[in-house]
């Protein structure tokens, strides 16, 4: 990794994302609540198939994140407009729907329905938030007919999209800092390194680590002045 030239501060918001991420050790265990999700939401809905979008802001596209049933074999990863169809519908006004008779409905957009291999008949979509902001969405496609008529099922549908929107924020830290410390050169990667290290020190020896750290600080201030 190249070094950042010397004389350039460092990023105060790329170091952020860095500590960030190495804190919270995004990563597998994001996309197993995030696989656990859609799987439960489909047995409990008696779906076809549920999925869970990411809204890719910077590239204004949704993302197949995790999928349980229809499509689970190859569209993880897929890209799709992010303000078409039903999906597209929960992205812009962050409310939930419910869509029985898809085919004469005027939100549907039945080409990307066709992209996926499967044209369902119902959606039920809610917005996946942390922190009020829309991450994605989160839909059941042709869920039993007893599971699409109440405003309880859409609630608990609601429910599901708050585990996922923890799953995305932190599968976004983890983004973030990697995007970082591949910007940041080597600096980041050594002060990602002594955060993870002091992050896996025994409660018996973090005081120790801490010490050292407080006497850098010192040292760094005093060069600083």
């Amino acid at each position: 990794m190249s070094e950042q030239p010397a004389g350039d501060p460092l990023d105060a918001a790329a170091l952020a994302a860095v500590i960030s991420g190495v804190l919270s050790d995004p990563g597998p265990e994001d996309r197993e609540l995030l696989s656990s999700v859609v799987q439960v939401a489909r047995a409990i809905f008696g779906a076809a198939a549920s999925s869970i979008f990411l809204f890719d802001r910077a590239a204004d596209e949704l993302v197949f994140e995790a999928v349980s049933g229809a499509g689970e074999e190859f569209l993880v990863g897929t890209r799709f407009p992010a303000h078409r169809g039903i999906a597209g519908w929960v992205v812009d006004t962050g409310e939930p729907m419910t869509v029985n008779g898809l085919a004469g409905n005027r939100i549907f957009a039945q080409d990307l329905a066709e992209r996926t291999g499967y044209v369902p008949d119902a959606i039920m979509a809610a917005p996946v938030l942390h922190r009020a902001e829309v991450l994605g969405v989160i839909q059941v496609l042709d869920p039993h007919p007893q599971s699409r008529s109440t405003l309880a099922d859409l609630d608990l549908l609601t429910a599901f999209a708050g585990q996922a929107g923890l799953a995305l924020a932190g599968l976004l830290r983890g983004r973030a800092a990697r995007g970082a410390l591949a910007r940041g050169g080597g600096e980041f990667e050594r002060l990602a390194g002594i955060v993870k290290l002091l992050a896996e020190l025994p409660a018996d020896r973090r005081a120790s680590g801490l010490r050292l750290v407080d006497s850098l600080h010192e040292v760094l201030a005093g060069m600083v002045r």
